[in-house]
């Protein structure tokens, strides 16, 4: 029951969860909606958290799959290396939602290679259980309160919170930056 009722989390057939609201993060019903909108507080709040306590981060990707192997993950790419490497050695020992959070550092250094090229354009056919990362968006608005800044121009505008943990490669990227929670 619980794999269909993932399954269908977001789409047409869910009764429960606005399918227009999860899909592009506005419902043209509003609060007269018969369905939820989850509206999610947790990137702000992981993102302010970790940049005042290691430091200035680049890049914060959150997964919005629902495979083992991804859901949960929310991916952070920090500034300075040491900053990484702090928050790594400091999370591990922390408490989310009644589960030990587990933080590594991840191999990955360009995580535009790492996403679903389908999802990003709204044809992806594999949904939450696609082995490619599908990122959750970030507003604008909450991007520019994050980063204090517009989207980047170095790659096409996609900003993203991702964040995250369980690695089965312990390897350590040569670029020590990039801390996987």
């Amino acid at each position: 029951m619980a794999e269909y009722l993932a399954s269908i989390f977001g789409t047409e057939k869910d009764k429960v969860n606005c399918s227009f609201y999860f899909k592009i993060g506005a419902c043209r019903h509003g609060d007269r909606c018969s369905r939820l909108h989850n509206k999610s507080t947790f990137s702000q709040e992981v993102f302010t958290e970790l940049q005042e306590k290691y430091g200035e981060i680049e890049e914060m990707n959150v997964c919005d799959n629902l495979g083992d192997h991804l859901v949960g993950n929310v991916y952070v790419k920090f500034r300075r290396e040491e900053d990484g490497q702090w928050a790594v050695a400091e999370l591990n020992n922390r408490w989310f939602n009644g589960q030990a959070v587990h933080v590594e550092l991840s191999p990955v250094t360009d995580f535009r290679e790492s996403c679903c090229r389908q999802y990003e354009m709204g044809e992806c056919t594999r949904g939450g259980f696609c082995n490619f990362m599908h990122l959750q968006p970030i507003s604008q608005n909450l991007q520019r309160q994050l980063y204090g800044r517009g989207p980047r121009r170095r790659s096409p505008p996609r900003f993203h919170t991702g964040h995250h943990p369980r690695e089965r490669n312990h390897r350590c990227s040569p670029d020590h930056r990039h801390g996987r929670f």
